[in-house]
């Protein structure tokens, strides 16, 4: 099981089993959305309780798919892509070890100018 929490503790999570591999992506989306690029995990849904649910805001940023974040604290959380049984989890918010690394940089076209993907993972650039 693992464990997280937004940075005032209204949202908390968590995970049952393993994580899998984590996935950085770099669109100009995600980058808004947490100030960096987005690095996360995708999970089945029925893996995942969340406490603190009321505190979540949810920002539909496509038809296809909405971001969650605390009400209270602003913490980037969730993407979730609402069509699918998955809902992606930030690797910022969760209390660590994690077990797990990014594998994957996704949207690398995107990219911001002001950093370098060193790491040696794959990068697609859509």
């Amino acid at each position: 099981m693992h464990q997280g929490s937004c940075l005032c503790g209204a949202v908390r999570f968590t995970v049952q089993g393993d994580l899998p591999e984590a996935s950085a992506c770099h669109c100009s989306k995600c980058r808004k959305h947490t100030g960096h690029y987005e690095a996360g995990v995708d999970v089945p849904r029925s893996a995942v309780t969340i406490t603190g649910e009321e505190a979540v805001t949810w920002y539909f940023s496509s038809e296809k798919v909405r971001r969650g974040f605390c009400s209270v604290c602003g913490s980037s959380l969730f993407f979730d892509p609402v069509h699918l049984d998955w809902i992606g989890l930030m690797l910022g918010s969760f209390d660590t070890p994690t077990q797990t690394r990014i594998g994957l940089h996704i949207f690398v076209a995107d990219k911001g100018d002001y950093y370098e993907i060193t790491d040696g993972m794959p990068q697609n650039q859509q």
